[in-house]
C-alpha cells in the first residue's frame, strides 16, 4: 500500500483537525477505518508524536447498556451541558451502531442520535458500524480513539446495546458506565452474566417517575451488596439517577465525569488490543505464540504489532 497523503498534506490535516475543523478530522478517521490502514497508521501516529500530540491527558469514557436504555439521548444531554458549562474543554463522541448484514454499514447512523451544533468546534461526533463484531465495538474503534485523544479532552464511546459479552469498552475506557432503566429486569440478568464486574459506575436512566426510580435504585444497590467481594477495592460503585425528560441528575453525572483522570499507564491497553488483534488474525495458536514472545509493551501500537507479527509468523514456518 502507498501512503495516501503527502507529508505536507498530512501535516495540514493534523493541524486543521487540532483546531476543531471537522472535515480534516473525518478524513483522517476514514483512512484509519480502512482494512489496509497499517502503513497509514504508522505514518500518522509518528507524525502526531513528532508534532507534540500524544493524548496522554485525554479521558476516555465508556457508555454501555441494554438497547433502549437511552444511551444516545443521555449523551446528547451531557453534550449540551458540557458545551454550556465547560468553555475551556473539548469533547468527542464515538457511537457504535448495529451493522447491516447485507451492506455492513450502520443501521442507525448519527442522524437518529444526537442533535448538536454543526459549527461548534469543541465537539465532534462519529458513528461507526459494529461490523458484526462481538464486544460492542468496531475493529477500528481503538485506533480512532487514539487519534481523537490527541485533539480532545474527553472521548465518549457509546457501544452497541449489550448482551452478556459486549464489555469490550471497559478495556479502552478510563471510566465505564453501565446504563440501565428502572425495573427493566437488568439487575438480575447482569448479575448472572457477570457484567456487574465491568463498570466503574452505574446509571439508572429514564428516571422520570420518582417512586419507580427509588425502587430500582434500592434493588440495584442491594444486588451490588451481594457482589461486593468481586468489586475491585470492595466498594460499591456510584449509582446515578438520570432523566433526559426532566434533566434530573445530568449535571451531577457530568461533574463526576469531569473529575475523572486518565490511566497513568496505557501499555496494558496496548497489550489487550494486540491480543485482540492476534486472536482475530491467528486464532488461539497466535495467542499461544504471543505468550512466548518478548516485545516492548511501551512501544507504539504499530511497533508492537510489527514485532508480534514477525515472531508469530516465524513460529508458523
Amino acid at each position: 500500500m502507498t501512503v495516501r497523503f503527502a507529508e505536507k498534506e498530512l501535516k495540514e490535516l493534523i493541524q486543521e483537525a487540532s483546531q476543531g475543523e471537522k472535515y480534516p478530522l473525518a478524513k483522517l478517521i476514514s483512512e484509519l477505518e480502512k482494512p489496509d490502514s497499517f502503513e497509514f497508521r504508522k505514518v500518522l501516529f509518528k507524525e502526531l508524536e513528532n508534532s507534540g500530540f500524544n493524548g496522554n491527558r485525554s479521558v476516555t469514557i465508556g457508555f454501555t447498556g441494554t438497547p433502549g436504555a437511552g444511551k444516545s439521548s443521555l449523551l446528547g444531554e451531557i453534550s449540551t451541558n458540557f458545551l454550556q458549562t465547560v468553555p475551556d474543554k473539548k469533547m468527542a463522541v464515538v457511537a457504535i451502531d448495529p451493522s447491516s448484514h447485507i451492506s455492513g454499514g450502520s443501521l442507525l447512523g448519527d442522524r437518529t442520535r444526537l442533535s448538536l451544533p454543526v459549527r461548534e468546534k469543541r465537539i465532534f461526533f462519529r458513528s461507526q458500524p459494529s461490523q458484526l463484531e462481538l464486544g460492542g465495538l468496531n475493529p477500528y474503534t481503538y485506533h480512532v480513539i487514539r487519534l481523537l485523544r490527541c485533539f480532545f479532552d474527553f472521548i465518549f464511546v457509546e457501544t452497541v446495546g449489550i448482551g452478556q459479552n459486549e464489555i469490550e469498552v471497559s478495556k479502552l475506557a478510563d471510566i465505564s458506565f453501565l446504563v440501565m432503566v428502572p425495573l427493566g429486569g437488568d439487575q438480575i440478568q447482569f448479575m448472572k452474566s457477570g457484567i456487574m464486574e465491568v463498570p466503574d459506575a452505574f446509571i439508572l436512566n429514564k428516571c422520570d417517575e420518582e417512586n419507580l426510580a427509588r425502587a430500582s435504585y434500592h434493588t440495584l444497590s442491594t444486588t451490588l451488596e451481594f457482589l461486593r467481594d468481586i468489586v475491585p477495592g470492595g466498594s460499591i460503585p456510584p449509582i446515578f439517577l438520570t432523566s433526559v425528560k426532566t434533566k434530573k441528575g445530568i449535571q451531577e453525572l457530568l461533574d463526576f465525569i469531569l473529575k475523572s483522570k486518565p490511566h497513568t499507564k496505557r501499555s496494558t491497553e496496548t497489550k489487550v488490543q494486540i491480543e485482540k488483534w492476534i486472536k482475530t488474525e491467528y486464532g488461539n495458536f497466535g495467542l499461544k505464540a504471543l505468550s512466548q514472545t518478548h516485545f516492548d509493551p511501551n512501544g507504539s501500537f504499530e511497533e508492537v504489532e510489527t514485532s508480534a507479527k514477525t515472531e508469530i509468523e516465524k513460529r508458523y514456518k
